[in-house]
């Protein structure tokens, strides 16, 4: 047990398809209110676990929902 300290491996919010490529899928509501705070911002990588690349999938994600008012911009409570 060197290193593990006990934690639990962090759940991906990446999803990977059958070529390999990682996605977020915009459409998939639940999923990106989980990366979101109660007031409609998008949690940073450090609380997230993600790398830069899979961060600037989630906003773009965020984003294109928002914009699809599938997502509300700033809300008191999702």
């Amino acid at each position: 047990m060197t290193g593990d300290y006990g934690r639990n491996p962090s759940k991906s919010y990446i999803k990977t398809d059958k070529d390999g490529k990682q996605y977020i899928d915009y459409k998939s509501v639940d999923d990106l209110r989980r990366l979101m705070t109660p007031n409609g911002k998008i949690y940073s990588r450090k609380r997230l676990g993600t790398t830069a690349k899979q961060q600037r999938m989630v906003a773009q994600a965020v984003k294109r929902a928002r914009y699809m008012a599938l997502l509300p911009f700033t809300s008191g409570t999702l």
